[in-house]
């Protein structure tokens, strides 16, 4: 009787041993996973740092492509064409401005090298020109018939409407802020924006009207004038440092 309750005793540690080793190997391999998982995912600062990256590499991207402003003049450009040659030429138009600005991105410094010319040079340089096209769509002293033949995809749709002086100083001030993998994202997503706008431009127009979408772009061309404002301070900081 007494053999008998110190085996079942014995028996009983064994068991409690046994589930003791085991829910600390289970809790170890727990840890060790969830410690794997949070060093292979970023943490909530680096996700905000992230996303703020994003955003100041998407606003200033869009300000400049101006891609509400670019449907009226899309419009305008494609009047004698019907709808399969303008959706052709915003094709061409795109892929012109992707190529443009992606070769300005990984040519640029090469170019700056050559020249002698700094990134605060360029800065303030590219601030005036900023400047100077948004206080001439602010006040309207650009060309009001921009119309012209079938064939606007390449020129002047994919450069200089949307890689001109304003999309590619942007694309290189960014590079040295906020990085190359976020500059070309918000690029890419931009460019997006651009196609889905002009494969919609019909809709867009209907739907805002001639002067909704004059209004619209009067107020982008506003934050465009702001956005050279702090190009051109700056870059004047920058060179005096």
């Amino acid at each position: 009787m007494v053999g008998d309750r110190s085996y079942r005793s014995e028996t009983g540690h064994r068991f409690t041993q046994i589930f003791t080793d085991g829910r600390r190997i289970f809790d170890e391999s727990v840890f060790h996973l969830c410690s794997s998982v949070a060093g292979a995912c970023p943490n909530a600062d680096n996700r905000a740092t992230m996303i703020e990256k994003f955003f100041l590499a998407f606003i200033p991207v869009f300000v400049a492509i101006d891609p509400i402003g670019l449907v009226a003049i899309f419009m305008g450009l494609g009047t004698s064409a019907s709808r399969e040659q303008r959706k052709r030429q915003a094709f061409l138009g795109i892929f012109t401005a992707l190529c443009v600005a992606v070769g300005f991105i990984f040519l640029g410094k090469i170019i700056f090298a050559a020249l002698g010319i700094t990134v605060a040079d360029f800065q303030v340089a590219g601030g005036l020109i900023l400047l100077g096209l948004a206080g001439r769509e602010l006040l309207g002293l650009g060309p009001h018939d921009r119309g012209g033949g079938d064939e606007f995809g390449v020129v002047p749709l994919g450069m200089p409407l949307i890689a001109g002086p304003a999309l590619l100083t942007a694309l290189l001030i960014l590079v040295d802020t906020v990085g190359l993998l976020f500059t070309l994202l918000s690029l890419l997503i931009n460019l997006a924006l651009v196609a889905v706008a002009f494969c919609n431009a019909d809709q867009f127009t209907r739907w805002m009207g001639k002067q909704g979408l004059r209004g619209a772009s009067k107020i982008i061309a506003l934050l465009l004038a702001a956005i050279a404002v702090s190009l051109i301070r700056r870059g004047w900081q920058m060179a005096g440092a």
